[in-house]
């Protein structure tokens, strides 16, 4: 029902009473109210009622509940070693910053809930809870007042149960990823953490002097609601967060449209309430365009590796080889001595996967490629895949058996498919699956690449008792090169239109180690007490790592904008890895604005970006009159729309480039007209006389000239635009990427580029 009005003490008895004037049935129909930042409900209706009600004076739109799901320690240690700028030490402080780093953002998390007990999030040396604060800890039959502290600060819980009656569950974290993104984002430092001896070190999250506020929109039999979203949403509008985190969004498959999509509508609010929102991109990657909550107001998330691996090693039999022969001839006993020196040689493949192995480590146990123990009438394409029911278990008893990636089994499926029929151990060919640690337990088992696994077979074929051994996982750190972009990360272009560049930036989404519940004792191994911290991988926990930077950032710049705060995060992050190359994606090839948006997230650099560019209102409102939408429609996503304003009468989707977004994208790239863009940088560094200077990194084939090429400044809140134009000689067979930098003898500010001459829809 659009935004909310001055008079929100009516908010909630206007929607009862548009309600009841409806419905001819007793039962309550009511689930949520919204009425903070924006005003509405949820409520059970007909097909027949819900068009009726969107009939009704002052209601803007009707839309169905969405169920959305969820997007899923050194990391901050590599980001720090691999991105970090450091530009000034000891920054003055000015009038648009704090002058205490810590004083205390407060991060929102809208997830599956907390498990308060965590020394992750103790509140040790922490000052009171900031005064802006309004929020509440909700209490429940197992969470109550006294679990949330100076750390925790408020915890609520949305959930509506099968009979469609609101019950407040409890805030409690039930599944684990709550408190791991929570962690993730804002843990307290807790030294001497590991996950059972791997990964040993201090846990910490990205801003540990930031507060959290906590919103549990997610369950495991309810999914995440998009009406529990929205009542999130506008509980922390309310509440007074700074950050809101959200690890979780549509499938790629089924995008919602921008005025149906809970995440786009209550992000549009939030930020209009001058809160930073950032969110996960999604995990349907490396499929291209899969990248999912695209909207312009929201900082998109994608996942990469950090330098550490879980090791666990494939130990091939012996193999003998003759490297000399000596003959000698005894003068006293006159008998010929021939000496015969051998060598034996053990194969070593590297895998991947977390597993607590107790087997011998001498190659000792014989190894047959699943293939073999075809059953009777199977596909063998199911037996050496190690589908369920396609093996037979005389042959896979007493072995190591190795699988093939293909079929729609998880590597810890096809490991219990082998273990219940007798096997001892597991080695999967799986190239994707082998960037990521699967946990196993006790049972031998891991992960190889199509490479190895070649090698490994090649060993069967040509040996006539074949043996192995699994060695237990070991977590080496230094490993090269790093970052990559995860295979699963979503990748752009985004398809809500292509002319927004997303995602937005990368971080560390890969074999995380973060706080979990305290009595889950499904993830642990046998014999062995719930893991108190937990390795796992997505964008769900790329996305806390820039929620993390993003509470440092406003905390220091308290007056900064969200769209001030994604521009420093974006402008400074780094293209390269650990071997000074550029970064790349699993598979080797070089990573591009689809896969890593601005690059790799710098801890520090976004502290003191120099220059910014700030999205303002008018520019979303623009951007959705350049999507197509009227300002009905646009009623929809906001009902705060400024005075006289209108929808430019020419308005296209290649408009949307010229939004002033710190990335530029173009498409339906034409070579004969070639396109401009406009753009304008704010200065958010010293009052001095600066001057900054372009450079551009265009790829062969295109033309990019800036104009000016040089920016000068002399006052902080100063700001001056320029014009990029995009040329080229002939048509572009593909999209092109590339960077421009403006730069003075202290920043760097840099923003990537795309060229398409495919349609922007």
């Amino acid at each position: 029902m659009g935004a909310a009005a001055s008079r929100k003490g009516s908010l909630k008895d206007d929607h009862a009473q548009l309600l009841s004037s409806l419905l001819k049935r007793k039962t309550n129909a009511l689930v949520h109210n919204y009425k903070h930042g924006f005003s509405g409900f949820a409520a059970v209706l007909s097909a027949e009622e819900a068009h009726s009600i969107a009939e009704r004076p002052g209601v803007v739109s009707v839309f169905p509940d969405s169920v959305l799901e969820l997007h899923t320690t050194r990391s901050w240690d590599f980001l720090k070693y691999q991105t970090s700028v450091v530009i000034d030490s000891n920054p003055n402080s000015d009038s648009n910053s704090t002058s205490d780093p810590d004083s205390g953002a407060i991060i929102g998390v809208l997830d599956t809930g907390i498990w308060p007990e965590s020394e992750s999030f103790n509140d040790k040396d922490m000052g009171p809870i900031p005064p802006g604060w309004h929020g509440t800890c909700a209490q429940a039959q197992d969470f109550n007042t006294s679990n949330c502290n100076r750390k925790i600060i408020g915890a609520r819980s949305y959930e509506a149960d099968d009979s469609s009656v609101i019950k407040y569950h409890s805030p409690r974290d039930t599944i684990g990823h709550g408190t791991h993104v929570a962690s993730t984002a804002a843990g307290s430092e807790v030294q001497g953490v590991s996950y059972y001896g791997l990964a040993e070190g201090t846990a910490k999250g990205g801003s540990p002097g930031s507060r959290l506020a906590i919103y549990r929109v997610c369950s495991s039999h309810n999914g995440c609601r998009g009406s529990s979203i929205l009542a999130a949403f506008d509980d922390a509008i309310a509440d007074g967060v700074d950050v809101l985190s959200l690890s979780l969004g549509a499938p790629s498959f089924f995008k919602p449209e921008l005025i149906d999509d809970p995440i786009a509508i209550g992000a549009f609010h939030a930020v209009q309430h001058n809160i930073t929102v950032v969110c996960s991109a999604g995990n349907d990657g490396p499929t291209r365009g899969s990248v999912v909550n695209a909207a312009p107001w929201i900082l998109t998330v994608a996942a990469s590796t950090i330098d550490r691996d879980f090791e666990s090693d494939v130990v091939l039999g012996e193999d003998k080889v003759i490297i000399k022969v000596m003959i000698f001839f005894d003068p006293f006993s006159c008998i010929l001595l021939v000496l015969v020196f051998v060598i034996y040689l053990l194969t070593d493949i590297q895998g991947e996967g977390i597993n607590f192995a107790n087997i011998q480590k001498s190659p000792v146990y014989p190894i047959i490629y699943a293939q073999s123990a075809n059953k009777t009438g199977v596909d063998e394409n199911e037996s050496r895949s190690c589908n369920p029911d396609s093996m037979d278990q005389e042959i896979i008893k007493g072995k190591i058996v190795v699988c093939d990636k293909d079929g729609p089994y998880s590597p810890s499926e096809k490991k219990d498919v082998v273990k219940n029929l007798g096997g001892i151990g597991v080695v999967l060919i799986d190239d994707e699956s082998r960037a990521v640690a699967s946990t196993f337990g006790t049972f031998p088992a891991t992960v190889i690449s199509s490479k190895d696994g070649a090698k490994v077979l090649s060993y069967i074929n040509s040996t006539k008792n074949p043996a192995a051994t699994i060695l237990p996982t070991t977590s080496p750190t230094n490993y090269k090169p790093a970052p990559t972009i995860a295979y699963f990360s979503s990748r752009g272009p985004s398809t809500i239109p292509k002319n927004i560049l997303k995602p937005d930036i990368a971080a560390p989404g890969v074999n995380i180690l973060a706080a979990w519940l305290g009595n889950d004792t499904a993830e642990a191994p046998e014999g062995k007490d719930p893991p108190l911290y937990n390795v796992i991988s997505g964008t769900s926990m790329a996305c806390p790592h820039v929620s993390g930077i993003a509470a440092t950032v406003k905390s220091r710049n308290s007056k900064w904008s969200p769209s001030a705060i994604r521009s420093a995060i974006m402008t400074t992050a780094t293209q390269t890895n650990n071997l000074k190359a550029p970064i790349t994606t699993d598979i080797g090839a070089a990573a591009t604005p689809y896969d890593f948006g601005a690059g790799e997230v710098s801890t520090t650099g976004p502290l003191q970006p120099g220059l910014v560019y700030e999205t303002t209102t008018i520019d979303y409102l623009n951007f959705l009159c350049y999507y197509g939408y009227n300002i009905s429609t646009i009623k929809i996503i906001t009902n705060t729309i400024p005075d006289g304003f209108t929808c430019p009468e020419e308005s296209s989707i290649d408009l949307i480039s010229n939004i002033n977004y710190p990335s530029i994208a173009i498409s339906n790239f034409n070579e004969k007209a070639g396109r401009k863009v406009n753009r304008t940088l704010t200065n958010v560094a010293e009052d001095d006389k600066t001057v900054y200077t372009v450079s551009i990194d265009a790829p062969a084939g295109l033309d990019v000239q800036v104009v000016p090429d040089k920016l000068q400044f002399t006052n902080n809140g100063q700001k001056s635009s320029y014009q990029v134009s995009f040329s080229s000689a002939n048509p572009l067979k593909e999209d092109v990427f590339g960077f421009l930098t403006w730069s003075n003898e202290k920043y760097k500010v840099r923003s990537p580029f795309a060229v398409s001459s495919e349609s922007g829809n």
